[in-house]
């Protein structure tokens, strides 16, 4: 596990090394710029949870177009919208903790 804040990398797992947590697919639509500094705030944000986050970006926006994506940037989890727009790494952790 990193220990600080950080970019994510496509393809990534966050905590992975904890089988035993909750484990969740996630896919970040949007421009690179923006995707890029919603994946900081996210590594951040749940590093300290008890789950694990399998994490790509997608850019095309004919994909988010597809998905019901309007807002950029977004998060899914397993397929579904969880959070939109460029949002605070608090806001970030009370999102993934109500899911706990």
């Amino acid at each position: 596990m990193q220990d600080i804040c950080h970019e994510m990398s496509n393809g990534e797992i966050l905590n992975k090394e904890h089988k035993e947590f909750i484990f969740y697919d996630a896919v970040l639509y949007g421009d690179r710029v923006l995707t890029a500094k919603f994946s900081k705030r996210l590594s951040c944000a749940i590093k300290h949870l008890p789950l694990r986050v399998a994490f790509c970006y997608e850019h095309s926006t004919k994909k988010a177009l597809e998905a019901g994506i309007i807002k950029d940037p977004t998060l899914t989890l397993n397929g579904e919208i969880f959070l939109e727009g460029l949002v605070q790494a608090e806001e970030i952790t009370k999102k993934f903790q109500e899911l706990l």
